[in-house]
């Protein structure tokens, strides 16, 4: 796996969108502070590869992914395997709720020579060579098609763990054998133990289940086939002579039936006949019936007289006059002399409102004259007060007047000057005008209420008169109706004699009424007697009919009690026919039972001597059965003894099962098989790691492990054999990398897919080492990077290396987000 391009948006630091491009790129190095983010690049790349980061932990924490606050986080990797080039996107989203899951993955190839430059604008579909994956899981599955390498083996051979292989290098045995398991993935053998173990006691467990089944079957042998078998054949024989003896007991069965039923049709045939009574109320029936009838003949009698007085005093009525005409020729009488009166008191009445209209009138006549004098005075009364202020503006000027002298007013010449009043006369005109004032609005309203008086009496009188006139119209109009009419006592004679006819005429209705009722009653109980004389005879030709099959004798249909006495007779004679032949028919029945009862005694004692119960209705049926379930016996028995051969096979399996676990567990538990698995891994290691080291010493040093220490052969020193610990910092660093290189070979030669390591970083601190170390990592990395089989990349903030290293990405981190430069070629 080759990174080509990294795109970054809201993945942890990157709150930004954020794109490293490692094109034509095959020595680099990540550099910045501390914190500043260079290690997140690589998370970004673990994580759209695998959907989870080592410094995670838990693979279920993506979580971890978002940037604090962001609600999204998208790392999209363009990658090389293969020769071939793929696009890897994971998007992680924050819901609502605040629970972060994996929205979208997706794993595509994309087509040959495309330009990276159209992912700023977009894929369409014609660069997209094949789709791989839509889904996490879908993704996860095609990621180890692709890269070759699972998560575990990923992290260990492309980001190489060289500061673990640094401690290795001087560890003591007993820590160095812990990094080796570490390193190598050797605790697997630990599950694999632990799974043995499970594994055998499981097989031990389903052994002792399958020996209690086993022992279950016991009762299986042969003997209890071979009594199977013979239960059958026995059962076959009886069948077959159930099948032999049915024919005569089907025979006698349907003789004992064909008797039985004679038997019970004689026996019905004597109870029919014996049944036969004449009812007790066949005689007095027809009495009854005629009795109805003679009271349905007088009923009617007595109506039709009712009918006939009722139509005669309706005739009489109807001679006797019109009581309405009469009653209103009365009424006609009462109402005259109603009226009479009252016109008397009416034109009464009216004189006493003519002799009131004319008092108004002259009432109103001297208030109106009044009222005339009351406002002459009332003029006069104005009048003078006009002349008094005249007279007081005089007395005003009177200082100024002289006798002889011209008058400043009028301009005449004074001849007297004027009296000098009490007191001003404008005052006594004004009371004079305010008395003659009051006078004629008393009198005007004295006017008013005088003519208000005479209106009302005006209109009273008119209504008086229109009264009287109404009344006089309608005297005339009752002397016209009354003329030549009887006198009002006449008229009342006449009208009691027709009421006395009206009365008698509704007792004599009632009367018809009451006869109508009685013809009526005395019709339903004539109707019922004779239904009850014709239910008799139904009754009887019910029971003639019933007994036609014996020929009964004719009936006189005149006589019900004679025509019942005669079938009786006929029909007691005939049940002591039967009676005297009923012994030599049940003699027959007791003889075809006696045979029937003979063939059942035989194949009981078959079903008998084959230890079945006594056959019941159906022997056929009984035998068939019991064979059936002693031949369902005998193939149980037949699949219990192949089911206890399987699991005797099974067992046979399981117990085999159960000793290789068990002795897998048990090898796998002894430390000489660790020790010796332990001592191969080691040496291919270092059998690796010395032609790395080689030929990055440029074949200076071998690497070799002896006792369980390390040491290096110098072969610029005659060979010499040195302690690993003799190293300086860069001889050390060249040693742990090697070994470093050979355990990520060693891995990807392990891993179930066809692996390409092309691409490693290394994600170790460099500050600690001093300059010339710093020259001899550099001169190691940059002979490792010259070898051309890999890009090799480099994190680090130590700025002396990051300078002999051809690509930069520099990294640095603000208080909003991280951004990366790309620095050199």
């Amino acid at each position: 796996m080759r990174p080509v391009r990294l795109d970054l948006d809201g993945f942890t630091v990157f709150r930004e969108p954020t794109t490293v491009d490692f094109t034509d790129t095959d020595f680099f190095a990540l550099v910045g502070p501390t914190g500043s983010g260079k290690s997140t690049v690589l998370d970004a790349m673990c994580f759209a590869l695998y959907g989870t980061v080592p410094r995670w932990g838990d693979r279920r924490a993506i979580a971890n992914a978002l940037a604090p606050s962001a609600a999204e986080a998208r790392v999209r990797l363009i990658f090389e395997s293969a020769g071939k080039r793929y696009v890897l996107t994971r998007v992680v989203r924050r819901d609502a709720k605040g629970a972060v899951t994996t929205k979208h993955a997706g794993l595509e190839m994309l087509a040959a020579g495309l330009d990276l430059g159209k992912l700023e604008f977009g894929l369409e579909q014609d660069d997209i060579a094949e789709v791989l994956a839509g889904t996490p899981g879908e993704v996860d599955t095609a990621v180890l098609t692709v890269v070759g390498l699972p998560y575990e083996q990923f992290t260990k051979c492309v980001v190489l763990p060289q500061g673990e292989f640094a401690a290795f290098l001087h560890a003591k045995p007993a820590e160095r054998q812990k990094i080796l398991v570490n390193l190598l993935g050797l605790e697997v053998y630990g599950k694999i133990r632990e799974r043995a173990q499970a594994e055998g006691t499981t097989a031990e467990a389903k052994l002792k289940v399958l020996d209690d089944q086993l022992h279950a079957l016991a009762d299986i042998d042969d003997a209890a086939l071979a009594t199977a078998e013979a239960r059958v054949e026995a059962l076959r024989g009886v069948a077959a002579a159930v099948d032999a003896i049915a024919p005569r007991l089907a025979d006698a069965g349907r003789l004992a039936a064909t008797t039985a039923t004679a038997l019970a049709t004689l026996d019905a045939e004597i109870a029919r006949l014996s049944s036969v009574a004449v009812p007790a109320d066949a005689t007095g029936l027809a009495a009854a019936a005629a009795t109805a009838r003679a009271a349905v003949t007088g009923a009617m009698d007595a109506a039709r007289a009712a009918e006939e007085r009722e139509e005669k005093l309706r005739g009489e009525l109807q001679s006797a006059g019109d009581a309405t005409a009469l009653r209103r020729l009365l009424d006609h009488h009462a109402a005259r002399s109603r009226l009479l009166t009252e016109a008397s008191t009416v034109r009464a009445t009216l004189a006493g409102a003519e002799a009131e209209h004319g008092k108004a009138a002259a009432a109103l006549e001297s208030a109106r004259a009044d009222a005339a004098k009351a406002r002459l005075a009332l003029e006069a009364a104005f009048e003078a007060y006009n002349a008094a202020m005249a007279a007081d503006q005089a007395v005003a000027l009177r200082p100024g007047l002289h006798v002889g002298e011209a008058c400043p007013v009028c301009e005449q010449t004074v001849h007297k000057l004027p009296d000098q009043p009490h007191e001003p006369a404008v005052v006594a005109a004004k009371k004079a005008g305010e008395l003659a004032r009051k006078r004629s609005t008393a009198a005007d309203k004295a006017v008013e209420d005088r003519d208000r008086s005479a209106r009302e009496l005006d209109r009273a009188l008119a209504t008086a008169r229109a009264h009287a006139q109404q009344l006089e119209q309608r005297l005339g109009e009752l002397d016209a109706a009354l003329r030549d009419a009887p006198a009002p006592e006449a008229l009342q004679r006449d009208l009691d004699g027709i009421a006395a006819l009206t009365r008698g005429l509704e007792t004599a209705g009632a009367e018809v009424r009451k006869a109508r009722e009685a013809q009526r009653n005395a019709a339903g109980q004539a109707d019922r007697a004779e239904e009850r004389l014709r239910s008799a005879w139904r009754g009887f030709d019910g029971a003639r009919d019933g007994l036609a099959a014996f020929g009964p004798p004719p009936a006189n249909r005149d006589d019900l009690a004679d025509a019942w006495s005669t079938l009786q007779a006929w029909a007691a004679g005939e049940a002591g026919r039967r009676r005297a032949g009923r012994q030599a028919a049940l003699d027959e029945v007791s003889e075809a039972e006696r045979r029937v009862s003979g063939i059942r005694d035989e194949l009981a004692a078959r079903f008998t001597g084959a230890g079945l119960p006594a056959p019941g209705g159906d022997p056929a049926r009984d035998a068939a059965v019991a064979l059936e379930r002693a031949d369902a016996a005998r193939r149980r028995i037949e699949e219990r003894r192949a089911d206890a051969a399987r699991m005797r096979e099974q067992r046979d399996e399981m117990a085999r099962e159960a000793q290789v676990a068990k002795a897998l567990a048990q090898h796998l538990r002894a430390d000489r098989f660790e020790r010796w698995l332990l001592a191969e891994a080691l040496d291919t290691l270092v059998e690796g790691a010395s032609r790395t080291l080689r030929e990055l010493s440029s074949g200076q040093y071998d690497l070799g492990h002896e006792k369980g220490e390390f040491f290096v052969v110098d072969h610029h020193d005659a060979g010499l054999r040195r302690a690993v610990r003799t190293l300086s910092g860069g001889e050390t660093f060249q040693a742990s990398l090697a070994l470093a290189l050979a355990l990520s070979e060693q891995l990807a030669g392990l891993s179930a897919a066809s692996a390409s390591l092309e691409s490693i970083v290394l994600d170790e601190g460099f500050g600690t080492l001093d300059t010339a170390t710093l020259d001899t990592v550099a001169v190691t990395l940059e002979n490792l990077a010259a070898r051309g089989d890999r890009m090799v990349g480099v994190v680090t903030h130590v700025g002396a290396l990051a300078e002999r290293i051809p690509v930069r990405f520099e990294v640095r981190r603000d208080a909003r987000t991280a951004r990366i430069e790309r620095v050199g070629l």
